[in-house]
């Protein structure tokens, strides 16, 4: 069985879980699904940030072994990529600020 139809069979069960959990009679239920959505997206967030800042830095120190005379450029591209990767979790925490009261 492929990736891509066990991908489709994943989304089909999931759409219909969808109208069961839309059936509560629109009335307050008493959770907080906003505080958890964003509990999971920071989470989500904070788990990229970490692989993408682990795959940066790797490449940064491979690319110093193989060349040590390129420090300073390979340097200011790992300082300024490690700041734009770190400012989608920081982003992400001041929407969930914003958003959970």
């Amino acid at each position: 069985m492929s990736k891509l139809s066990k991908l489709f069979m994943v989304l089909s069960v999931l759409s219909f879980a969808v109208p069961a959990v839309a059936q509560g009679g629109g009335g307050e239920s008493g959770v907080n699904w906003v505080a958890i959505a964003a509990g999971f997206s920071m989470a989500f967030a904070s788990g990229i940030c970490a692989l993408a800042q682990g795959k940066a830095t790797a490449s940064a120190a491979e690319s110093l072994a193989r060349n040590p005379a390129a420090r300073p450029g390979i340097q200011l591209a790992l300082i300024l990529g490690l700041a734009l990767i770190e400012s989608l979790a920081l982003y992400t925490l001041v929407i969930i600020f914003v958003k959970v009261k």
